[in-house]
């Protein structure tokens, strides 16, 4: 069975430089990664002889030019491969003091023969193996080795040089565009009421798992003259259509909750809002009226993990008495419950979205306990630190599989 294969496809995408010769030495083809390495253009070689294409460097200690025409002499002759290693070859560097760069080449001539059986082409694989000479590497291959091996040695140490070179690059990348993410996060979960309140932090953390902006949100409202909303919530999924997703239900329920300061009324609202929009099906938030007159807070929970009260004796209280299905879960219209408690000044409650405490294979109930311990440890803490802390304690602080947002209010 004959295989069908465009063969300048592949060399114009492999990786490895590339070009082919014709018997007399011609260069009748070079590949992209041929003309990046040596900083050659396709019509500074194609069509002209390879030594005048590429000269040698001037006063070059040993006659690198005699070392390549002799293997290529070889390989002509015998009809095999023959590998040239760890050869010196400059080349030429425009705006250079003496016109040359320093470069080392492991190097592959392969013939191809013609219909007739005779040679017709050259095939020429050169890698930049410069960095090898330079490491030191190269004195330790001894006569044991083959030039085979010894250019296999040398790829492998390029290859491998070249592998960390682009690690690094993908981790600065992802670095970026992770700040990219928070930042523009950040601004889509802008809250102006925010700054009048210097007794709540919040943190929003995204996913490891993706670089783009997520479904989680948090929202300050003041009510004057003497009450403050807070929600959080959560929106199934990543990306910029969760986001947008975020973005809408947000908007609603800090718009509902201006004009219906009851927390109950607000999600039914926003409940009946979500089932028009694509993907706020299944959403969750929780949402929280605190009254400072009364010091009361006032709340209703819509699927989302249970906010917690934490007393200034270290004890800790699950707001979790008027908990309902996520938004838009139900068919029809059914009020929402809402529930009250007291708190005492000095007491912290903290809001956040299911990534702070939820594992892959372990009961919710585990993360609660895991929250409510690193709470009772760090309740002396101001709100800043205590949020810091939180993370660090249930070791977010880098990011966790899921997004995270997070609002710690001392009352």
């Amino acid at each position: 069975m004959t295989v069908d294969i465009d063969f300048t496809a592949f060399l114009d995408t492999t990786p490895s430089p590339y070009l082919v010769l014709d018997t007399d030495l011609v260069i009748r083809y070079v590949n992209p990664t041929y003309l990046q390495t040596t900083g050659r253009t396709s019509g500074d070689l194609i069509g002209k002889h390879y030594f005048d294409a590429l000269p040698p460097r001037p006063g070059s200690p040993d006659d690198p030019q005699q070392n390549v025409k002799a293997s290529l002499s070889r390989a002509l002759d015998s009809g095999r491969p023959d590998v040239l290693v760890l050869q010196r070859y400059d080349v030429p560097v425009p705006g250079r003091l003496d016109g040359f760069e320093e470069r080392w080449w492991s190097t592959i001539h392969t013939p191809l023969p013609g219909p007739d059986g005779t040679v017709k082409w050259i095939v020429q694989r050169a890698e930049d193996v410069t960095a090898f000479f330079h490491s030191g590497r190269a004195g330790e291959l001894g006569e044991e080795f083959t030039p085979w091996e010894k250019g296999l040695a040398a790829e492998l140490y390029a290859r491998t040089d070249e592998l960390h070179r682009l690690n690094r690059e993908l981790l600065q990348a992802h670095a970026r565009e992770r700040q990219v993410a928070v930042t523009l996060q950040e601004a889509m979960l802008s809250a102006p009421d925010l700054k009048r309140h210097d007794n709540i932090a919040m943190r929003y953390l995204p996913a490891t798992t993706s670089l783009n902006v997520c479904g989680d949100w948090y929202d300050v409202v003041d009510l004057p003259p003497d009450r403050y909303a807070v929600a959080v919530g959560d929106v199934v999924g990543h990306g910029l259509h969760a986001a947008a997703v975020m973005g809408m239900l947000r908007s609603a329920l800090s718009a509902v909750i201006r004009a219906i300061p009851s927390p109950a009324q607000a999600l039914e609202v926003l409940g009946l809002y979500a089932r028009s929009v694509d993907g706020a099906m299944a959403a969750t938030a929780v949402k929280v009226l605190i009254d400072t007159r009364s010091r009361l807070i006032i709340y209703s929970n819509a699927g989302h993990p249970p906010p917690v009260l934490l007393h200034r004796d270290g004890t800790c209280e699950l707001l979790d008495q008027a908990t309902d299905p996520p938004l838009g879960a139900r068919e029809h219209h059914v009020p929402r419950p809402q529930a009250v408690l007291t708190y005492t000044p000095g007491d912290t409650l903290v809001l956040y979205t299911d990534g702070l405490i939820e594992r892959r294979d372990e009961d919710i109930d585990a993360g609660l306990a895991r929250l409510t311990a690193a709470l009772r440890a760090d309740r002396a803490l101001l709100p800043g630190r205590l949020a810091d802390g939180l993370l660090a304690r249930l070791d977010v602080t880098e990011g966790a599989p899921d997004d995270i947002a997070l609002i710690v209010i001392r009352l």
